[in-house]
């Protein structure tokens, strides 16, 4: 039995099936048995589908697994989740970080492995004029936190990743200074990157360095909270951070 009220939803928002099924990340296929076929999706992509649409979840299914506690909503806004920051497929970044429209932010300690790729810097010069929010935020490298997070992972070298990727981002700060770099002392329990409604979160964990810690690709959901949960964390750390200085660059170029 088909389903007629999605089919209805996706034509009065004037998405087509590609782009639906585009926007909350399944195959063109699936969407297409879910409108000729009537099948039920999992409840995160009830609620993806909802909220690409703008309609209650309830007007497109109400069968008896439809998510209603905010608990549930909260179990949906996660993707999925990586056992290890490598084992995330090396486009995935690429790929978020270019659907943004509104922001793009970076909240780590030094995340050297996003500053030495130049498809980045590319991506968000191109975000930056495009009008979106581009906000950079790096430990600062002589503060206690970063000293502490090194011994955490069992070295003393957090400063100098840090001072290296500031290094990789000064000529994009001198290309384009509307491009947001801060410096923040705050004990980090992970590290996030957000593009607009999707974000991925590298918890910290003691003992091991970030690469071998979990992520968890989350995707903004209306009533869910985990999602805004962390995007609060990246306001509350920017609004306590502070400008690149001049001191800053001379401490890494010795100029």
């Amino acid at each position: 039995m088909s389903n007629e009220r999605l089919r209805s939803a996706l034509l009065a928002s004037g998405m087509t099936v590609q782009a639906l099924a585009e926007e909350i990340d399944v195959n063109p296929k699936t969407v297409e048995r879910w409108i000729t076929k009537g099948k039920v999706p999992y409840r995160r992509h009830q609620y993806a589908t909802a909220a690409a649409l703008k309609v209650d979840v309830t007007t497109l299914w109400d069968d008896d697994r439809a998510v209603e506690s905010a608990a549930d909503l909260t179990k949906a806004e996660i993707v999925t989740v990586y056992p290890h920051r490598h084992t995330v497929p090396s486009g995935l970044w690429r790929e978020i970080y270019g659907r943004a429209r509104r922001n793009v932010d970076v909240l780590v300690y030094s995340g050297l492995f996003l500053s030495e790729d130049p498809a980045f810097h590319d991506l968000t010069k191109a975000k930056v004029e495009a009008g979106a929010q581009v906000r950079i935020l790096l430990g600062d490298p002589d503060c206690a936190a970063v000293e502490q997070r090194g011994i955490d992972e069992g070295h003393r070298i957090m400063g100098g990743k840090i001072r290296n990727a500031l290094l990789h981002y000064r000529p994009l700060m001198k290309s384009h200074p509307d491009i947001g770099v801060r410096l923040h002392d705050s004990t980090l329990y992970n590290s996030i990157y957000r593009s607009d409604d999707e974000m991925l979160v590298n918890p910290h964990v003691y003992g091991i360095g970030a690469y071998m810690a979990p992520v968890l690709h989350l995707r903004r959901l209306p009533g869910g909270g985990l999602f805004d949960t962390y995007a609060n964390s990246i306001e509350h750390t920017w609004d306590n951070a502070r400008p690149i200085t001049d001191q800053d660059i001379a401490s890494i170029t010795g100029v």
